[in-house]
């Protein structure tokens, strides 16, 4: 079963279950999907499926700080559950030390020396640990290991 199958059968079942906030979570997200697909004019295949789902994932976290950050918990807990739902789409994530093992490894293989080498590391890193980890963190570990 495919990400758009399981996302479909997964609405369907909060329908059933009348879990209204899941529900619509997962409509937006399906919208999202479908107007890709029309864009494209082409259903997506689950890799540009994960990848709407990454994006939608660092809209809410991003949100979420926000929400934090101005004091509106009321909100920032809708967006919290909102990744949470989202999240079960995802492959399972990387821990923080796998994904520094992998920057090693693709450092040591792309003979990156400086920071000026980082758009072929990042170029050879993020197909690795698309979907499974973040971008954010990705960026700032290679950074780190990077003179």
């Amino acid at each position: 079963m495919n990400l758009t199958e399981r996302l479909s059968d997964d609405m369907k079942q909060a329908m059933k279950g009348q879990e209204k906030f899941r529900l619509s979570t997962i409509r937006m997200v399906r919208a999202t999907i479908k107007n890709q697909e029309i864009d494209l004019k082409r259903p997506l295949d689950d890799n540009e499926v994960l990848d709407i789902l990454s994006r939608e994932i660092k809209q809410r976290k991003d949100s979420l700080q926000e929400f934090q950050k101005a004091g509106r918990e009321d909100l920032a807990e809708n967006v919290a559950a909102e990744i949470d739902i989202i999240s079960v789409y995802l492959p399972e994530q990387l821990t923080e030390e796998e994904v520094k093992e992998i920057v090693k490894q693709t450092i040591q293989r792309t003979g990156a020396s400086s920071k000026a080498d980082m758009g072929k590391v990042m170029a050879a890193l993020m197909p690795q640990v698309k979907g499974r980890a973040d971008g954010k963190l990705v960026n700032q570990l290679v950074q780190q290991f990077l003179p």
